[in-house]
């Protein structure tokens, strides 16, 4: 015969925080719905079709250092492009200035073209030093980025410090010779060299090195060249200044050369897991329908 069984619900140990003599604590007054000190991030967003990133209160994700290379170059290219355009446009206005020189000495000229050429010279001249000062810190900074992306593709730190780098870039005469060393550091990293071998920079490396020191020489001598007095020495001024923009024009184009050969090497794209596709022909397609009336208020 089965004894009924009488289940009773006690409280666990402790559910029940008493005072001393074994009385509970007074309750505490009503103060409110639970609150959070900052909203809550658990959950979905309100808004799925934003990023992550873009959710109030996460935090952003920097990218990497190989995807920035390409992103960068984009920018950097395009201003080259722009200084380079700039340049042969300069040229040509110090040419037509060493035309209207030539053509001084056996009359007076025009002040209407003098002063119509004198506007090209400075106009060229002032917006190719801006672009070219933006080139310039664009440049620095793609490489400051590739030698991050360098170090990650290759396994070995490089053997300049920032500091070194940003110093030996920046400071004029110095440069000329740590320019196309970091190039070739980072053409050898690129390549995925050995730490211990000694960089050899390519072909491409080499050209871009040797304009980079003619260009600079040659506006340093320029610069002088400017403080002569003599007829002849302003002439011969102006022809300076028109080769030196020209060559300011082949090293922002070998700039953009050799900043897409370092891009390859550094985020190479697989061409095999391209897919390129493109509409050529669309046969026996049902002619679409036409909508014969409009609804009031919608838009066309």
């Amino acid at each position: 015969m089965q004894q009924p069984v009488r289940w009773v619900a006690t409280a666990p140990p402790g559910a029940y925080q008493r005072g001393p003599g074994g009385y509970r604590q007074r309750r505490r007054p009503y103060t409110g719905p639970p609150a959070y000190p900052t909203p809550p991030r658990w959950g979905f967003p309100s808004l799925a079709w934003r990023w992550p990133t873009s959710v109030p209160g996460a935090r952003p994700e920097t990218p990497a250092a190989v995807d920035r290379v390409r992103a960068i170059a984009k920018h950097t290219t395009a201003m080259l492009w722009l200084l380079a355009g700039l340049a042969v446009a300069a040229a040509a206005a110090e040419f037509w200035r060493y035309v209207l020189l030539l053509q001084s000495r056996f009359g007076a000229l025009s002040s209407g073209v003098v002063s119509a050429s004198d506007t090209f010279v400075y106009t060229g001249a002032i917006l190719a030093l801006a672009v070219g000062l933006i080139s310039v810190g664009l440049t620095i900074w793609w490489l400051y980025v590739a030698r991050l992306a360098a170090t990650e593709v290759s396994g070995y730190q490089p053997a300049r410090t920032n500091k070194q780098f940003l110093w030996g870039m920046l400071i004029p005469g110095i440069n000329l010779a740590v320019a196309g060393s970091v190039f070739a550091e980072l053409e050898h990293a690129a390549q995925r060299g050995d730490a211990k071998d000694r960089p050899k920079p390519g072909k491409l490396v080499k050209w871009w090195w040797a304009v980079w020191i003619a260009d600079g020489l040659l506006m340093a001598i320029t610069i002088a060249w400017r403080f002569r007095d003599s007829v002849q020495a302003h002439a011969d001024g102006v022809w300076l200044a028109a080769l030196t923009d020209l060559l300011g024009a082949a090293l922002a184009v070998l700039t953009i050369l050799l900043i897409r050969r370092l891009v390859k090497l550094l985020a190479p794209i697989d061409t095999a897991t391209l897919r390129p596709m493109r509409v050529v022909k669309v046969t026996d397609a049902p002619t679409p329908p036409l909508r014969a009336t409009r609804a009031f208020g919608s838009s066309r």
